[in-house]
């Protein structure tokens, strides 16, 4: 398994992380991706529904990875103290749905990121519909 460059760094930031999501996403490396959350990390899986634990969200980010696609991010802002961020991001993804059919979404997402006990940093909350 391929882990994103930022592993084989000694410390990182929220932002690094949230770059590693959209190469995961769209190198296709899902196991890689799943390595970003903590264990028992929320993800919200449509505006109003979220999932629990990386299973959950692993299976939901498989249809992402499944479209072949390309997620774009951009970073607007972080906030962060001591070992908690909150990273406020722009984000647009392009596939191709399972029927073959164009897929273009965009959105706001917020993102809260802990720091682990080596430095790095996890995601524990992810919704990538902002606020809703």
């Amino acid at each position: 398994m391929s882990l994103p460059k930022y592993y084989q760094m000694s410390k990182v930031t929220p932002e690094e992380v949230l770059r590693s999501v959209a190469e995961c996403i769209n190198s296709g490396k899902l196991d890689s991706l799943m390595m970003l959350y903590e264990s028992d990390a929320c993800f919200v899986s449509q505006p109003g529904q979220f999932i629990k634990g990386r299973e959950g969200i692993r299976q939901s980010l498989q249809g992402f990875v499944d479209m072949r696609g390309k997620l774009e991010s951009k970073i607007k802002r972080v906030f962060q103290t001591s070992n908690l961020a909150l990273v406020i991001s722009e984000w647009s993804f392009s596939g191709t749905g399972p029927d073959g059919n164009p897929v273009n979404l965009a959105s706001t997402a917020t993102d809260v990121l802990r720091q682990q006990p080596d430095g790095t940093w996890r995601v524990i909350i992810d919704n990538p519909w902002g606020t809703d």
